[in-house]
């Protein structure tokens, strides 16, 4: 059985120039430090679109699922079920382009030194594109569902990813934790986990922050996000002030709803979340959200017969297979 790591043994990966898989440094080109994002103010953003279908080659008319869209939108990261090429269960794959106007590639497995014959789903990348998180139920773990950061060295767009390494007891238990995704921050170099675990019975949204001496602190659960119903799936805004989950608490539409909640600073709770509303959600099964980089794409999963659905769908309505999906919002004034 493989060794799991003690607490904080593997946390160098998260500060921001931290350890390869071989101990080595990760390149300290200042190119890789990210710079913060422009404010986005609500009162300056348009409602979202209606969703439309990733089309093929990303979609087929099997499962695609959990999408995250890298720093310079080049980069779609998913998960894909049962496919030809895929090593069993849920594989990480990867789809490019060369510009942000063009369409996306064929989905590229990201092949058996990150995937297994278990499910490897929920894909998300740090902002310099050397580190890979997502969960996993493969052999090893502490039991269900385990967190996981796999990295590489060089090139983000060409580099092949490491062993991926379990993130330890500090984070994970025998219960399910799924969807991690990391906030940066750049004024402050404060790193944040945020994930979903259901070690309370019920999925709810936790969180963890990076120490200074590279272990995390206690892990959390963030009460204004958690509902008691299932919540899950967290996506957070490149500032920190936006908070996207799927949720099936009291007011949606049917199965799980995208919801939102904001808060004014990093420093402050987050506001009731509130539904995205039947222009985005359907009565179907609507989630896993990520967003873009300047946080106007929104990309989530869903089950519903929408236009463009792959399937196969039963029913007018669904379900059908899981497809990928893209709403929008601009920027009402300079």
């Amino acid at each position: 059985m493989r060794k799991n790591l003690a607490p904080g043994a593997w946390l160098g990966v998260f500060a921001l120039i931290g350890c390869g898989v071989d101990s080595g440094a990760l390149p300290t080109d200042p190119a890789l430090h990210v710079p913060a994002a422009p404010l986005l103010d609500e009162a300056e953003l348009s409602d979202w679109s209606s969703p439309t279908n990733l089309g093929a080659p990303v979609n087929t008319t099997l499962a695609e699922v959990g999408a995250y869209v890298s720093r310079d939108g080049l980069s779609l990261y998913f998960g894909r079920i049962d496919h030809p090429d895929d090593f069993g269960g849920t594989d990480l794959v990867v789809s490019r382009r060369a510009d942000t106007g063009d369409p996306w590639g064929p989905p590229v497995n990201l092949g058996p030194a990150v995937n297994t014959a278990f499910n490897e789903t929920a894909p998300s990348v740090s902002l310099d594109g050397h580190r890979l998180f997502f969960n996993s139920n493969r052999p090893g773990g502490f039991g269900g569902n385990d967190l996981y950061v796999a990295t590489r060295r060089g090139d983000p767009a060409d580099g092949a990813w490491g062993a991926p390494e379990n993130l330890g007891s500090g984070v994970n238990t025998g219960a399910n934790e799924s969807q991690p995704v990391v906030l940066e921050e750049d004024a402050t170099e404060v790193v944040t986990l945020y994930f979903a675990s259901d070690r309370a019975g019920t999925d709810d949204i936790y969180a963890a922050t990076l120490l200074g001496d590279e272990t995390f602190g206690a892990v959390a659960r963030v009460d204004e996000l958690s509902s008691g119903g299932v919540d899950r799936q967290p996506a957070i805004r490149r500032d920190g002030l936006e908070m996207f989950l799927a949720s099936n608490r009291k007011g949606t539409l049917g199965g799980l709803d995208l919801w939102v909640s904001t808060r004014g600073s990093t420093a402050d709770p987050w506001s009731t979340p509130v539904n995205l509303g039947s222009a985005v959600n359907s009565a179907f099964i609507d989630g896993r959200p990520a967003l873009s980089f300047d946080g106007t794409e929104l990309y989530f999963q869903s089950n519903a017969n929408r236009p463009g659905a792959s399937g196969p769908c039963f029913g007018d309505a669904g379900p059908c297979f899981f497809d990928l999906y893209r709403s929008t919002r601009t920027r009402l004034v300079n």
